[in-house]
């Protein structure tokens, strides 16, 4: 039994990114990880590292339904899939602390072009990136919405899927 992954898992299907397990042929941007028509594949042989399964469904979970049942493989570059991005690293950090998981898992030192360990220190003391965005998709409030309105800020969430379509408007 491997923990993490299933905390992981049962997280995704607990919240609706639909995922299952199928062999990959051919290379990958994450090893052993591909998106097909808004379902996580993972290949058990090929994956190196569990909390790359948290943050490809982060992707899948940051877009609103319409988009996220059409993404696959590598991701566009337009803007809309750089701001997703960005929403995928914090509503992974916001997952991991959901699951009791060590950031990390996710935040690797194989990942994030090595900056992992700074993406961490940087979010465990309170320094976002990703979280305006979140909140304009009503996934989550930022600090200033939060004391506001009297809830919780990020890193809880409000919906751990993005309901509402903000990037047609």
């Amino acid at each position: 039994m491997n923990k993490p992954i299933d905390l992981i898992l049962s997280f995704l299907g607990e919240i609706g990114i639909g995922y299952h397990f199928e062999s990959i042929d051919g290379n990958t941007f994450l090893p052993g990880l591909r998106l097909m028509d808004g379902t996580l594949i993972i290949d058990r042989e090929k994956l190196l590292y569990p909390g790359d399964i948290l943050h490809e469904a982060g992707h899948l979970a940051c877009m609103p339904e319409d988009i996220r049942r059409v993404m696959n493989d590598n991701l566009d570059g337009d803007q809309v899939h750089q701001g997703g991005e960005m929403m995928a690293i914090a509503w992974s950090y916001a997952a991991c602390l959901h699951l009791g998981i060590d950031p990390k898992v996710v935040f690797h030192e194989h990942g994030y072009k090595g900056g992992g360990d700074n993406i961490v220190d940087n979010f465990n003391r309170g320094q976002y990136f990703g979280v305006p965005l979140l909140e304009w998709c009503g996934m989550s409030y930022g600090p200033a919405t939060a004391k506001k309105l009297n809830k919780q800020p990020f890193p809880q969430m409000i919906s751990w899927l993005c309901e509402k379509n903000m990037f047609n408007n």
